[in-house]
């Protein structure tokens, strides 16, 4: 903005110099370089000596002349100027904003990268309505995406930094996805991530696949590779065509008014240390217990019997309309 006022600027005094020049010109029968030093010595007005005696035309002209001048020059010194203390104080104002916002987060989850990948999983989180932290370095990138969603929280700088994470209140944060372009740099920031947050669930994206479970016993607990993960949803597009289409729209719940989704059983809750029969959760609600996590097992259990007991920090993986999810997780809290 500030340079594109500057080149008006510039624009308008080359006009008024060159609008000068060609009058004096006409008016008076100067020669170029008398009626340019004429020009320029009128609307600086420093008060050098005339080229010459001026013709009545000439002195009319010559007002005009000073006033177009001082009006272009004070006008650009004067756009100039404002951008730059609206520039710096904007950045100050902006900044002490942020910092409140970041004082009061928590519960969230912290996006490191602003790339490929990173964007998408922030587009994601957006629809999502999940609060998330994005940490980028790249400040031009960052900017762009700011402008079109001006409520996102985030850090300029390297998340890698321990620092940077602190900032990001790591230690009030839900979980934390490295996607950066570099496993080596989500290899780092999975190892300070858990030094810093014990409990915090870290994903990694991974570059090399061999560096798979590097990443795990750095403290990720789920690690992905965008690459191998688009073959496979490649291959199932082509081999299972619908099946893949229908999983889409019940994960991004673009289609239907139907979502798959997880909630968890919290220790409180009415139906902790129930069976799924007693529960009445399908009975009551109408929603499809598809699988249920128990806390006490890394593996899912499908298609669970109604005979299954409800455990605190159960997650129960369920598929229904955003209403029943919601009654539900009214209820497993």
């Amino acid at each position: 903005m500030l340079y594109q006022k500057l080149g008006l600027t510039i624009l308008l005094i080359i006009l008024v110099i060159f609008a000068g020049t060609v009058g004096y010109r006409i008016i008076e029968a100067w020669t170029f370089v008398e009626a340019l030093y004429m020009t320029i010595i009128t609307i600086s007005t420093v008060g050098f000596q005339e080229v010459g005696p001026l013709s009545e035309t000439g002195r009319i002209f010559t007002i005009f002349l000073i006033l177009g001048g001082i009006v272009v020059i004070t006008s650009g010194i004067s756009l100039i100027f404002s951008s730059i203390i609206e520039g710096t104080f904007g950045e100050i104002i902006r900044r002490q904003r942020m910092e409140k916002k970041l004082a009061r987060i928590r519960n969230h989850f912290i996006i490191c990268g602003f790339g490929a990948v990173g964007e998408d999983v922030v587009h994601e989180f957006i629809s999502a309505k999940e609060p998330f932290l994005l940490i980028e370095k790249d400040k031009i990138i960052l900017d762009k995406f700011i402008k079109e969603f001006p409520d996102t929280i985030y850090i300029i700088g390297d998340a890698t930094d321990d620092e940077i994470l602190e900032n990001a209140q790591i230690e009030k944060a839900k979980g934390i996805l490295a996607v950066l372009g570099k496993t080596a740099d989500n290899l780092y920031i999975c190892l300070s991530a858990r030094s810093l947050n014990p409990d915090l669930r870290i994903i990694a994206r991974v570059i090399e696949s061999e560096s798979i479970d590097k990443l795990k016993k750095a403290g990720a607990d789920y690690v992905f590779s965008p690459e191998k993960i688009g073959g496979i949803r490649l291959a199932a597009a082509a081999l299972k065509p619908t099946v893949t289409s229908f999983l889409d729209s019940i994960i991004k719940g673009e289609y239907i008014d139907l979502v798959l989704d997880e909630v968890e059983v919290r220790k409180h809750s009415s139906i902790v240390e129930k069976t799924l029969k007693e529960s009445e959760i399908s009975k009551n609600i109408g929603i499809i217990i598809l699988a249920i996590k128990s806390a006490n097992m890394d593996k899912l259990s499908f298609n669970p019997s109604s005979r299954t007991i409800l455990n605190p920090d159960d997650i129960l993986i369920v598929f229904g309309s955003p209403d029943q999810i919601k009654q539900l997780r009214k209820i497993c809290s």
